[in-house]
């Protein structure tokens, strides 16, 4: 099947000049080939077998009182290797047409080495607004991040996630006025396993975004001029944990849901070869965004077993700053805190939540040609983790730590 759906690229790619010829239409391919070699000095919270590190595990005692996740691990991949084509296309009225598809080896979950969609999507462009339909960087990621080495891209400080999404853009002068309904397909939320009362093992899935039947949706504002870029945003998100509840030996039909309002504002600064980078998110059940968090039961029906929650509220702000060109070095810096709930809860489903706060420091130095980058990074996390409240804030911290080096090799074609 990997086969199939490579040589289907290659006869793409291969029939491109024909294609250029159509009327009013025009095609660039681009990709790079990238290869990732990566040492941790303890086991971690991580997917694709630990290319996309979160934060390190938590203290797991055998028999004998040692611990589990001190045991460094390594790997080497070429999975995030892409291929991708911009199409420009004729004008629709008065709206330039475009189109973008972009893939990469990634894979879905716990799979790997498979061919996996990043942006797919078509843009109608009238001047100063736009209409976006199809999959790209959730509004959350947006066009600050930090520039690291670590294919995490600042996770689980900065919010991310790929969404299918209708967004619209209204730009006058320096300012930009952004609104989009997301939904979910790679980036999933976490909810309970099962229907059962009480369980608060989870699992991430389509359905309880599916069965709430709203979108998420952002608002938000840039002021955009040549070497600035700063702005804000507001983010809902509602959705149903369970449609039904098993208590007692019997099964109820049940309506239940959480909603969560986040914000968050970002800044980046450039002036020849420096750049200055920062962003704040004030969370709510943001587990879609590849970030710590998740939400509370606060009551419980004593007939039906039907639930009532709350979110958690996490406060994760990164600070990245770079400079160079040739030889160009710089430093990441993040720190994310459980801020818990503002309810008694008696249960807690998410991600993490039983962290109190995380830190991470980092360094990288990368040496640039054209279409060639090489780069080290060495990056520190430390994460305090304890037991949680009745407002699901954690206290009695203890502090874990993790080493982790990265050397990357990429060429851009």
């Amino acid at each position: 099947m990997k086969k199939r759906c490579f040589l289907m690229w290659v006869m793409m790619a291969a029939s491109a000049g024909v294609m250029a010829q159509k009327e009013g239409f025009g095609y660039k391919f681009y990709g790079q080939v990238r290869t990732d070699l990566f040492y941790n000095s303890r086991s971690n919270s991580e997917t694709v077998d630990g290319l996309f590190y979160m934060y390190p595990k938590d203290v797991a005692p055998d028999a004998d009182g040692k611990d589990l996740n001190a045991k460094p691990d390594g790997n080497f991949y070429t999975l995030y290797t892409r291929l991708g084509v911009d199409v420009t296309g004729p004008t629709w009225g008065k709206a330039k047409t475009s189109a973008k598809v972009e893939v990469d080896f990634r894979g879905s979950g716990t799979t790997y080495s498979l061919f996996r969609i990043r942006h797919v999507y078509f843009n109608l462009d009238w001047g100063k607004s736009a209409l976006l339909v199809g999959q790209t960087w959730h509004p959350l990621y947006g066009d600050v991040a930090p520039e690291i080495l670590n294919l995490n891209m600042g996770a689980p400080y900065q919010p991310f996630s790929r969404a299918p999404q209708v967004r619209y853009r209204f730009t006058n002068k320096n300012f930009k006025l952004t609104a989009a309904a997301i939904w979910q397909s790679q980036y999933l939320s976490v909810g309970p396993s099962s229907n059962k009362v009480g369980d608060v093992t989870t699992t991430k899935s389509q359905s309880f975004m599916k069965n709430g039947c709203l979108p998420e949706f952002y608002l938000g504002m840039d002021y955009n001029r040549p070497g600035l870029l700063a702005g804000a945003g507001v983010h809902v998100s509602s959705m149903s944990p369970r449609t039904q509840s098993e208590y007692d030996g019997k099964v109820y039909k049940v309506s239940e849901r959480v909603t969560g309002v986040s914000a968050e504002a970002h800044v980046k600064y450039v002036h020849r070869r420096f750049l200055l980078a920062a962003k704040s998110v004030l969370g709510s059940n943001l587990t879609q965004t590849s970030t710590i968090g998740g939400y509370g039961i606060t009551c419980t029906d004593s007939r039906t077993g039907e639930q009532e929650y709350t979110p958690l509220r996490v406060s994760h702000t990164w600070v990245n700053m770079m400079y160079g060109s040739k030889f160009r070095g710089g430093i990441f810096a993040g720190y994310l805190k459980n801020l818990g709930a503002s309810k008694n809860v008696t249960g807690v489903l998410g991600t993490g939540t039983n962290i109190d706060q995380l830190n991470t420091l980092g360094a990288e130095l990368t040496y640039n040609r054209p279409n060639w980058k090489f780069g080290a990074e060495y990056t520190w996390t430390g994460a305090w983790y304890g037991d949680y409240t009745d407002k699901a804030r954690v206290t009695n911290t203890h502090l874990v730590k993790n080493n982790r080096i990265v050397l990357t090799a990429l060429f851009q074609f």
